[in-house]
């Protein structure tokens, strides 16, 4: 069988769980971003966190000015920042940023989904691709230059995607000859 997988944390918890305000602008966050769980809200804060924790390191000396062009790269490959952004520019970034550059949210600025929740559910069905390639992940992170390769994976038709109500002549018609079989079976 072999030793199970060690998973490591991929999020900090908040150091105050019961905080009325942070929970309430927690709530608002996750309701903008469409989110179906704060844990995911964390790991994108505790992403910033990190970031911001080696820059901070960079800008005091105790790390090379190679990571620091590291860090910036990489945030620019995803939009976050610009290619010629100094540490400083890093220091300011919420969580937000990162909120915005999820496939989820990306979908539905395109206008490829009426709503997050319908964006998310697009995803994780598998109707959305980048570059042909099917991705299933709302959390996906997008990177620059796969934004305009954003494209349904199957034919779908957003306006017709609400299911129709069955008309209620046939259920009433149905149900009146299921009662008029049951009195006839009485009355015999």
């Amino acid at each position: 069988m072999g030793a199970p997988k060690r998973n490591k944390k991929k999020y900090d918890r908040p150091s105050s769980m019961w905080d009325k305000k942070r929970i309430e602008e927690e709530h608002k966050i996750r309701e903008e971003y469409g989110l179906k769980k704060l844990g995911e809200l964390w790991k994108a804060t505790s992403e910033i966190r990190r970031v911001r924790r080696n820059i901070r390191e960079v800008l005091s000396g105790n790390a090379t000015e190679s990571v620091g062009k590291d860090i910036i790269t990489r945030l620019a490959k995803y939009n976050i920042v610009s290619e010629n952004a100094i540490p400083d520019d890093i220091l300011v970034i919420k969580p937000q940023a990162l909120l915005e550059r999820r496939l989820q949210t990306v979908v539905y600025r395109k206008g490829m989904a009426k709503t997050l929740n319908q964006s998310r559910q697009l995803i994780s069905h598998g109707f959305i691709s980048i570059n042909g390639r099917r991705i299933k992940s709302p959390s996906y992170l997008v990177k620059k230059n796969e934004e305009s390769g954003i494209g349904y994976y199957k034919k779908i038709s957003i306006e017709n995607a609400t299911p129709q109500a069955p008309m209620p002549e046939v259920q009433s018609t149905t149900a009146a000859v299921a009662s008029e079989n049951n009195s006839s079976d009485k009355g015999e």
